[in-house]
């Protein structure tokens, strides 16, 4: 007999929602029990791995460093709040107010304010060389309850992000890359299409495509904190008003925290503005009329970064005086700001397409969080204990397994089949 998700959804939501009143001020209670389960995880150490791998293939020196270090040193520095005092934070929030890039209700309604939203805390915060709460590999993917919410799943989602980054890439490859002797362009046959990608004329940046994905990412650790039952904190939203964001028109340009820090860290380690136009587009193309977002995602970035976006080539002004994303391509004179197109590029397209798993993987946390409630009395857990549920099944269940297979699972063999996995866990002493 199949589990009813829907109706077990609501009472899954309100057993393992986080902890409330806890002060995000602080650093995360859970963030060291929630490193010690990543690193104890296959599924975590292996993406880990392959995202390394990949990393060794950037052909730019100092980004291929740059995303090394982000990610893989446990010393990195948060650059982008080297030195930052009370003061410092206490302007930055006041800029970005007036600026309309922080909803002043939003701010006033997030749990320490929105100076805790913009700027969680750190290991060693205030010093030259500011920590991350833990490590990249230990953070989630996504708030609690949404998509790769459990530690470890960062890496998981960034090797999927990878992965799907280059095969679009790829794809363009394929279809619209090879030129035949008639120097028309082919298809490329199904068989040998990998030597057929090998053999495209289509010139991209390889480089961008791998880094953006991964840097897009790199805050999360920060924002998503573990808290001591194994709920994360929340997330502040900013990058806009929400409501006169396109140039003063109509507009919402709110997005997660993660994204904008992320883009200013690249900023502060002064990674080519290319590449951050790029890494600015993962939360959506700037296309189809949404080139304001990426615009003022890349303006609050600066600000924080104390930079200025023009002078380093994020933004240029279009002649009504609007911020607008520079050319993809500016050695040539077809006037793409004046037509109104600005900057398109298949890299800011892929970037963005290589992020949407959460369609997929927000749910599967919800239903498969449902079917492990279902079956957690079976291995000794009552889920109305949302600390013992969360830490000693939820989280370890899901860092080993991942929601998409346990929801995968259940639909094609039901819970037998969940149970097989969740045995195996057993076996392992890893539940």
């Amino acid at each position: 007999m199949r589990l009813m998700l829907p109706v077990v959804a609501a009472a899954v939501l309100a057993i393992s929602a986080p902890a409330l009143a806890v002060d995000q001020t602080v650093l995360g209670a859970g963030n060291a029990a929630a490193g010690e389960l990543a690193a104890r995880s296959p599924l975590v150490t292996s993406a880990l791995a392959r995202i390394e791998q990949v990393i060794a293939t950037i052909d730019d020196a100092k980004l291929k460093a740059a995303t090394r270090d982000a990610l893989f040193n446990p010393n990195t520095c948060v650059t982008h709040r080297a030195n930052l005092t009370a003061s410092d934070k206490d302007k930055i929030i006041a800029e970005l107010t007036s600026q309309g890039l922080i909803n002043e209700a939003n701010g006033k309604a997030f749990p320490g304010g929105a100076v805790t939203g913009v700027f969680p805390p750190l290991r060693d915060d205030g010093t030259a060389c500011p920590h991350l709460p833990m490590a990249w590999g230990a953070a989630p993917g996504g708030a609690f309850a949404g998509h790769h919410s459990y530690p470890g799943g960062l890496p998981v989602h960034e090797s999927f992000n990878l992965a799907s980054a280059i095969s679009l890439s790829e794809n363009y490859r394929l279809t619209v890359g090879l030129t035949g002797e008639d120097g028309l362009p082919r298809v490329a046959p199904l068989p040998g299409s990998r030597d057929a990608v090998n053999r495209s004329d289509l010139v991209m940046n390889n480089d961008a495509i791998i880094a953006a994905p991964m840097l897009h990412d790199w805050a999360k650790p920060i924002v998503f904190q573990w808290n001591a039952d194994g709920s994360e904190f929340a997330e502040f939203n900013f990058g806009g008003n929400g409501e006169t964001d396109a140039d003063g028109a109509k507009g919402d340009s709110r997005t997660g925290a993660h994204h904008i820090l992320g883009v200013a860290e690249s900023m502060a380690r002064d990674l080519p503005a290319p590449f951050i136009v790029i890494q600015a587009s993962a939360h959506t193309a700037p296309t189809l009329g949404k080139e304001y977002m990426a615009v003022n995602w890349l303006r609050a970035a600066a600000i924080i970064a104390h930079v200025d976006p023009i002078a380093r080539g994020y933004l240029v002004k279009d002649a009504d005086g609007h911020f607008r994303l520079p050319p993809a391509r500016t050695t040539d004179n077809i006037d793409f700001l004046a037509a109104k197109i600005g900057n398109l590029s298949a890299e800011t397209v892929i970037h963005n397409l290589s992020d949407a798993d959460y369609i997929f993987t927000g749910p599967a946390v919800t239903a498969s969080v449902a079917i492990l409630t279902k079956l957690a009395p079976d291995y000794g857990f009552d889920p109305a204990d949302a600390a013992k549920f969360n830490n000693g099944f939820r989280n370890p269940a899901l860092s080993y397994l991942s929601a998409e297979r346990i929801l995968i699972r259940y639909n094609h063999d039901g819970l037998t089949g969940v149970r097989r996995d969740l045995d195996a866990l057993k076996k392992a002493k890893a539940i």
